[in-house]
């Protein structure tokens, strides 16, 4: 039963993830990771700063939304 629990860890992982991304939950470090892996010639937002622009391009098109 050993060998199943990193499985289980990985899949769990996975399942929050994709829970996250569907709920609209910003991830900072994976954001901070890519910026840096992709784009290190950008600046990397504080933490505050990262939510605030998040919240605001997720309000901003008030018309994609259905209610």
């Amino acid at each position: 039963m050993p060998a199943a629990t990193p499985f289980l860890g990985a899949t769990l992982a996975r399942v929050r993830e994709v829970l996250h991304a569907v709920l609209g939950v910003p991830d900072y470090e994976r954001y901070v990771r890519h910026l840096r892996a992709h784009h290190p010639e950008c600046a990397v937002p504080t933490r505050q700063e990262f939510e605030r622009e998040r919240l605001a391009a997720r309000y901003e098109r008030p018309g994609s939304r259905c209610c």
